[in-house]
């Protein structure tokens, strides 16, 4: 990217952080290109103080000679958000929205704005290890386009989806799953206290069974039932383990959590 491109973030909760971080971290730009806004004061100083960015209480000011500006606020304000900034966007800037179930189309009337890339990153982007996906309108730009997977590269891992309602799917599985996973680690922790470890020991040991058992399957590119019924002896404590959790329903407790969070992406999309 060159170095004169301004970005700005308009918002800069979590995910927004997330995005600062992985940019700066590995210099896709420089703290003097980014300008953030928020509401609140000790959120900007923070901001300013973490990673030396501009910062503003004024999400119009933020927007001004921005090139790329990030649209990271929670679904219920977007629309006043849109209110506000609508005709005051330049008509060559890239708006790129992470706003959970905002739709291209309720973006670019809301903004009367045709340039639009949404995109829905999740919270291990944090570490340089997240996974979003994203769309764009016809009307971004090659330039644009090559832009924004620069930018989402720096979270970690991104796939471009040439059909939009994909994006709700996937907020399913890539967006809302590490809430799932952490449950279930904090579930298999829990159980290991019980057995007598300490948490520590049974953090260690959980989140090393888990981190080995995805780099085992991503190096191997086996299907998960091949690599599950490798630990699993006939009659042994796995497979009386793996029939607690077949009867507990876990397969469709899982897929129904999915499928839910999909529904309630599409519902939340509506409000905007």
């Amino acid at each position: 990217m060159r170095s004169d491109l301004q970005m700005a973030f308009i918002g800069s909760g979590v995910m927004a952080e997330a995005m600062i971080s992985g940019l700066l971290a590995k210099k896709v730009v420089t703290a003097d290109q980014i300008i953030a806004s928020d509401p609140l004061e000790s959120r900007r100083l923070y901001m300013q103080q973490t990673y030396s960015i501009r910062t503003t209480s004024h999400n119009t000011e933020a927007i001004q000679g921005a090139a790329i500006a990030v649209l990271s606020v929670k679904p219920q304000v977007l629309g006043s958000l849109m209110q506000t900034l609508r005709g005051k966007i330049a008509l060559d800037t890239l708006i790129m929205s992470i706003v959970a179930g905002a739709s291209i189309t309720s973006l670019s009337q809301g903004l009367n704005h045709a340039s639009i890339v949404r995109a829905m990153p999740n919270t291990p982007a944090q570490v340089g290890m997240g996974m979003t996906v994203w769309s764009a309108s016809p009307e971004v730009t090659e330039v644009q386009h090559s832009y924004s997977k620069i930018i989402l590269q720096a979270l970690g891992e991104e796939m471009e989806v040439l059909h939009e309602y994909e994006i709700d799917r996937a907020t399913g599985i890539s967006g809302a799953g590490p809430a799932f996973v952490f449950l279930l680690i904090e579930a298999i922790i829990d159980a290991g206290v019980q057995m007598g470890f300490t948490r520590d020991q049974a953090q260690i040991l959980t989140l090393q069974t888990i981190a080995g058992s995805v780099e085992l399957m991503r190096r191997t590119n086996e299907h998960p039932t091949k690599l599950r019924n490798q630990v699993t002896s006939p009659g042994g404590a796995t497979a009386v383990g793996l029939y607690e959790l077949e009867k507990g329903r876990i397969r469709t407790t899982i897929c129904d959590a999915v499928f839910a969070t999909f529904e309630r992406t599409q519902k939340l999309g509506k409000l905007s």
